[in-house]
């Protein structure tokens, strides 16, 4: 079916200590959403409260931010996750915080979606016209990864790792409550499960970035996050190809598994309760208001979740 016009774009941000550039992401994307004459909303999950990301936020008043956070660091998988899981939008799509991603370039991706029909449009380092300017060593480590992920999955696209993606809501309803990885090989899992769900229409856009080294990936330690990728990688695939985990056929299996996982959680929020602390924030919005609040009412593919 041919995509409309979307009513509301809504746009995920992961913050992991991004204190120093959180304003100045906000109002960038802010100004550039603005300028698609579209509604939307901007939804920021922080991810661990380790600094001031939340008070930053907290000076920029407007009703179309929405807030939450982990008290503790969770991936940023289970952020863009749990953003996903909240938005409204026709069209929902994730960007990296940092300013790396030029986010002028979200008026292309959101056309290359109506333009092609798309499932999902990925930003692309390797387009033909992206501006990049990328460290020499970490074009050798994307192609690496690049060349490995297409002989396990036979990917048509070049990137699957920029961080600015946008997909379907239907698409994104249908494929993030399945998703297991929770830290950086969560880009490839949505893609290869994309796939196997049917979703195929996949195409690149043309990004603009400017790599500046300020993201969790360089300040984690870079080797052991590439290994870190590469076990996930494989399950991803062990998953994929070899149980054919995430078929619609074994659907009655995930309800099962998702019932014991749900007393798990509901016992693990009791003993959170007593402590007063919580895993995620209540919902803000700046200036704040009151939201009446929709908990997802799909209860399916909640494994491990």
């Amino acid at each position: 079916m041919k995509i409309k016009s979307p009513h509301v774009i809504s746009l995920v941000i992961p913050a992991y200590k991004q204190e120093k550039t959180i304003l100045k992401d906000i109002k960038n994307l802010k100004k550039s959403l603005d300028d698609l004459h579209q509604g939307y909303e901007i939804i920021i999950v922080i991810d661990g409260v380790l600094d001031k990301t939340y008070q930053q936020i907290k000076k920029f008043k407007s009703n179309k931010i929405k807030v939450y956070k982990f008290e503790k660091n969770q991936g940023k998988g289970s952020a863009i996750k749990f953003g996903v899981s909240q938005a409204k939008g026709d069209i929902i799509g994730f960007i990296d915080a940092g300013m790396d991603i030029d986010p002028t370039g979200i008026a292309m991706l959101i056309n290359h979606m109506l333009w092609y029909n798309a499932d999902i449009v990925v930003g692309s380092k390797l387009h033909p016209v992206s501006q990049v300017n990328y460290p020499a060593e970490r074009k050798i480590l994307s192609w690496g990864y690049r060349t490995f992920t297409r002989i396990l999955f036979g990917f048509k696209i070049r990137d699957t790792q920029a961080g600015i993606k946008f997909y379907r809501r239907k698409v994104a309803r249908d494929v993030f409550p399945r998703l297991l990885v929770k830290k950086f090989a969560f880009d490839v899992e949505i893609l290869a499960l994309s796939y196997a769900l049917g979703y195929t229409r996949i195409y690149e856009a043309p990004i603009k970035l400017k790599f500046r080294g300020a993201n969790s990936i360089t300040s984690t330690g870079l080797w052991k996050i590439i290994l870190l990728m590469l076990w996930d990688t494989m399950a991803i695939f062990y998953r994929v190809r070899i149980i054919k985990f995430y078929k619609r056929s074994n659907k009655k299996n995930w309800v099962k598994e998702n019932a014991t996982s749900s007393k798990t959680k509901k016992t693990g929020r009791k003993k959170l309760a007593k402590k007063k602390t919580l895993p995620v924030s209540k919902t803000e919005v700046f200036p704040r208001k009151k939201l009446n609040g929709k908990k997802n009412s799909k209860k399916n593919w909640a494994k491990l979740n």
